[in-house]
């Protein structure tokens, strides 16, 4: 089975409180530490490579998120999915096989660009010719962001997912949709729904069974696991910091 045909059937037949949980690694060692701790299947941040490589996000140039996620790739043995963000201006062939060329078999694109919406028609029909230039070899997860950009409405989204689906992605993704929305959008759209949860202090918030629950199908994390690894990272570098100004 190739790794694009393992991560499709990652998604088939969950049972409602066992969604796929997706750890987000942004480097190398992060993606091997979680396949270490036995994750099937990864899914690459845009952010948290962004905060890694320096930029804010949204503003990494598309050769330094392709070549970063080339090295999570390289780095472990399981199925690899990218957040591509809105495609950065690529045509849909050169999208399609810069994503292979890394050899990630999966990537989330999103339908708003510059905090706007986009004409979801439009996009749907941008979906389906990068659906028909990936064929079987990319697992292609729709973003919806109407959550995100403050319309709370779940109809609008199922609206948008629904045309996405249609164009042909394999899951879609509401990002931003409160817990008590999943189960309309469960109940409106066939197939994979991707949830957001955060990981903060003392684990995910809400917990992916839950979520699951609710009618996830897959639960994704952002930049919270990045984020997260930072604040350890502050915490040594402060007690660092006091042990040097405390001999000085």
């Amino acid at each position: 089975m190739t790794k694009a045909a393992l991560f499709r059937a990652l998604h088939q037949d969950r049972a409602p409180a066992d969604p796929l949980v997706l750890p987000g690694p942004w480097d190398a060692a992060s993606a091997r530490l979680f396949t270490e701790a036995g994750f099937p299947a990864l899914a690459v941040p845009s952010a948290g490579v962004a905060a890694s490589l320096g930029y804010a996000d949204g503003e990494t140039p598309a050769q330094e998120m392709f070549a970063a996620v080339a090295r999570i790739v390289r780095a472990v043995d399981v199925p690899v999915s990218a957040d591509l963000e809105g495609g950065y201006g690529l045509a849909p062939r050169e999208l399609v096989g810069r994503l292979l060329d890394t050899g990630a078999v999966g990537c989330n694109l999103e339908d708003s660009e510059g905090g706007v919406l986009k004409d979801p028609r439009a996009h749907a029909d941008w979906l389906a010719e990068v659906r028909d230039a990936a064929g079987g070899a990319v697992f292609l997860n729709a973003r919806v962001d109407t959550f995100a950009r403050g319309v709370f409405d779940p109809a609008e989204a199922i609206s948008r997912a629904s045309l996405y689906i249609a164009a042909g992605a394999d899951c879609v993704y509401p990002i931003g949709a409160r817990p008590d929305a999943l189960p309309h959008l469960r109940a409106a759209l066939p197939g994979p729904l991707n949830a957001l949860a955060r990981y903060e202090g003392t684990g995910p918030t809400p917990a992916p069974a839950e979520l699951g629950a609710l009618g996830a199908t897959r639960v994704t994390f952002g930049p919270w696991l990045q984020r997260g690894a930072m604040e350890l990272v502050r915490g040594m570098a402060e007690e660092l910091a006091l042990q040097g100004a405390a001999r000085g």
